[in-house]
């Protein structure tokens, strides 16, 4: 046997055959290996006081909770949600606009909207559960449905010259975001019922959501059909609440992210 058969042998075996033996007696090489795989090394193992310290300094922060219910429960709680605020905004302010729209343009801006709504709390629904498969990438998905959003407004509707534009918009932002944060209350309470890992993301996600609520009632209620109207005061509001919940939600990030640094610090000083 040679050194490679000998190398070959301890990588196999934690001990060599006896006709392997004889060239180790002869090879000062194998013999520090075969000495320094033999050599045992003391295992320095903490004592069961500091076992028992580090058991209760992992117990400390363990509560019991919850298992998730399934997604389907979620996604029609979500969906619910935007439903039952829409509805109730258009039977309490009226839906003028369905009168002022001809069939196609209700029917497509109305689709456009639903669509917008259950892509949102599809993807929402799995992000709350880590791990889950995503038909549709979480992060570009509320840039994809206000972009799309934004072309069908800008085909179906047609663009005016309108005089005292932002004395026109200014009321409508304003019922828009009312019926936005009525949303976010409920859309928030079902949010926390699961393990969000992407606060920005899934903020930018959830407010858009919550936004398209006040989009979707002004769609119903608001007569003015002038295209930059709609842009600018209806799809403005969503596009405002996601802004916004992408950024509480990067705040949420960085103050996850500064704790360890933190408390790493502090013991330092002490």
């Amino acid at each position: 046997m040679n050194c490679n058969d000998i190398d070959r042998a301890l990588s196999e075996e934690p001990r060599l055959p006896v006709e392997a033996l004889d060239h180790v007696k002869g090879c000062r090489r194998c013999q520090e290996l075969v000495q320094s795989l033999d050599s045992a090394v003391p295992a320095d193992l903490p004592s069961a006081a500091v076992l028992r310290q580090i058991a209760q300094s992992i117990a400390t922060d363990l509560r019991p909770v919850r298992p998730m219910a399934p997604a389907r429960y979620f996604l029609g709680a979500l969906l619910g949600i935007f439903a039952c605020i829409v509805a109730a905004g258009a039977y309490g302010m009226g839906a003028l606009a369905i009168a002022a729209m001809t069939p196609l343009q209700t029917t497509a801006i109305l689709s456009a909207l639903g669509v917008s709504a259950v892509l949102l709390a599809y993807s929402l629904v799995n992000q709350m559960a880590p791990g889950s498969r995503h038909r549709f990438a979480p992060g570009l998905l509320p840039l994809g449905i206000a972009l799309c959003l934004a072309i069908a407004m800008a085909v179906l509707f047609q663009f005016k010259d309108e005089p005292n534009f932002w004395g026109h918009a200014w009321p409508c932002m304003r019922v828009g975001a009312l019926f936005g944060v009525l949303a976010a209350v409920p859309i928030w309470m079902t949010l926390r019922r699961g393990a969000i890992l992407t606060p920005a993301m899934s903020g930018a996600a959830s407010g858009l959501f919550a936004g398209l609520v006040g989009t979707s009632v002004l769609e119903i209620h608001c007569p003015n059909l002038d295209a930059w109207h709609i842009l600018v005061s209806h799809l403005g509001v969503a596009i405002l609440f996601a802004v916004a919940g992408f950024l509480i939600g990067l705040a949420a990030e960085l103050e996850v992210k500064a704790t360890p640094r933190t408390q790493v610090e502090n013991r330092k000083e002490t």
